[in-house]
């Protein structure tokens, strides 16, 4: 057959495809031709192919939609999404959505997005390895006022709402948010203004009725108050008596080893107490309810207190469709873990008992996707310079993407979840929320976005092994059960066996995507 007549441009042999909302795991071909998935079955002709890889029996799984990202956060956004997309295609990502905002960090500057998003979107052409969007958040009356051109023009339909920034800082306790969110003397970041970014979200989904299911807003569910009240306290000395004692009235022994003073990410877990995410999500739902803004997502809870307020907030509010994120370091990490202060994050690392309540509620269905939060913050800028033992003094936010899937088979195989049910979540369950209608499976009409895991080659995680330029891994020795051998992007290899393949040809996602 002629070379120009056949009709597959690739055809992958003998893989195990692992699809979401599936039972099975099938022995397939996959055939693709422009970019897109023609055909998934048994026995199809290699004849019929341009070309033709022999998977050799691994897993296929879809590309990842790695919903929750922050490129250029702390470099350049240009050279951030060079290493951190090609990261994420080391790590089976196919799609990155990114959150980005003006202010302090980021784009470092204020002003309206209509001048700032043209810089952004520079920027990032290609830069990135995998395709990618963003989600905005409004800091200012201006902005708010763009959601609707931010969706008609840009396809930007989701935003965001950090709530712990009216009063309290990145990386802790703060005196001049309106100087480090670069607004103005009239404007103020609080209650009042999430109101009013949610009912600007409502009025785009009232305008864009053929898209409302693809506009959504996500919300980083921690209160101010709290978080300065205790980080004052925890700062001063407390310790976990003295906090428990604070709270309750009780009094302990004296001799228990909750008298020593708290430090590294157990003070931080402290400072940013659980019971702040369950208020501020109490609050954040009674405002969607309140406003008529019904697709909110909470962003990457942490606790038991997180989760019990998300759900009870859901039977509260039935008519808001509400969905649950948890990332994968607040799966693999406690505050307990060796890496210590360069796992300081927003909201923190918590107890090893929340991370297994996080399971329990992850298998049980209560969770809606497992993302990376991937902030890469380089070793040299992650801790303090006067004192790098003073959790306070650190940076938050630390990368991961590029282990992602792996670290999720490791830990999730253990406890029993299925290879589809990962798929669901790093894959289908974001990108139907996100308005990515071509991205999250292996079927017929969907991009070409494929991942090949090798179930039996295990490696250590760590920074050197990483394409991401943090330098370290909060991941750092954990032995992952499972690597990612290849990456395809709409049918192009961008990864394999640990090399970069070609140069950076990810799209920009203008959502909903079809």
């Amino acid at each position: 057959m002629a070379e120009n007549r056949k009709k597959y441009d690739l055809l992958l042999k003998n893989v195990r495809v692992v699809r979401p909302r599936k039972n099975t795991i099938d022995e397939c071909d996959i055939a693709i031709r422009g970019g897109k998935i023609k055909k998934v079955a048994g026995g199809l002709d290699a004849a019929e192919a341009k070309e033709v890889v022999d998977g050799r029996g691994r897993l296929a799984f879809p590309g990842l939609v790695d919903p929750h990202m922050h490129t250029g956060i702390y470099g350049p956004l240009a050279q951030d999404a060079r290493s951190e997309s090609l990261a994420a295609a080391q790590g089976g990502v196919t799609s990155s959505l990114n959150y980005m905002r003006t202010g302090g960090y980021y784009m470092d500057r204020g002003g309206p997005y209509a001048e700032v998003y043209p810089e952004i979107l520079a920027a990032s052409k290609d830069n990135f390895w995998v395709d990618y969007a963003y989600h905005l958040a409004p800091l200012d009356r201006t902005q708010i006022g763009e959601i609707d051109m931010l969706i008609s023009k840009y396809g930007v339909t989701s935003f965001k709402i950090f709530m712990f920034y009216g009063g309290y800082g990145l990386h802790g306790a703060s005196t001049s948010q309106r100087e480090f969110l670069k607004i103005g003397e009239n404007e103020k970041y609080d209650i009042a203004h999430f109101e009013f970014v949610m009912r600007g979200v409502h009025r785009a989904m009232l305008r864009n009725p053929s898209i409302k299911d693809s506009i959504s807003l996500g919300l980083h569910c921690e209160l101010a108050d709290i978080l300065s009240a205790y980080t004052k306290m925890v700062e001063g000395g407390a310790k976990v008596t003295d906090l428990d004692t604070y709270l309750t009235g009780e009094t302990h022994d004296p001799e228990c080893i909750d008298c020593a003073p708290l430090t590294g990410l157990r003070a931080y877990s402290a400072a940013r107490p659980p019971h702040s995410e369950g208020l501020a999500i109490t609050i954040a739902s009674y405002l969607a309810h309140e406003t008529n803004c019904l697709n909110i997502n909470l962003l990457h809870l942490t606790s038991r207190k997180a989760v019990e307020a998300a759900l009870k907030m859901a039977k509260a509010f039935p008519h808001v469709n509400f969905r649950r994120e948890v990332t994968i370091g607040h799966l693999c990490l406690d505050y307990d873990s060796k890496i210590g202060n360069l796992a300081k994050v927003n909201p923190p690392i918590r107890s090893r008992a929340d991370v297994e309540f996080l399971w329990e509620a992850l298998l049980d269905g209560k969770l809606d996707w497992v993302c990376s939060d991937h902030a890469c913050c380089k070793f040299e800028m992650k801790l303090g310079k006067e004192d790098k033992q003073n959790i306070f003094l650190a940076k938050s936010g630390f990368g991961g993407t590029e282990f992602m899937l792996p670290a999720l088979i490791t830990e999730g195989k253990r406890r029993g979840m299925s290879l589809n049910k990962m798929a669901e979540l790093t894959s289908w369950n974001a990108a139907r929320r996100f308005g990515l209608k071509s991205k999250g499976d292996l079927a017929p009409g969907f991009d070409a976005d494929i991942v090949l895991v090798d179930p039996s080659k295990s490696f250590m995680a760590s920074g050197e092994g990483s394409e991401s330029q943090q330098g370290y891994s909060v991941f750092e020795g954990m032995e992952m059960f499972a690597s990612i051998t290849s990456t395809f992007l709409r049918g192009r290899l961008i990864y394999d066996n640990g090399q970069a393949i070609g140069q950076p040809g990810g799209q920009y996602l203008h959502r909903p995507y079809r």
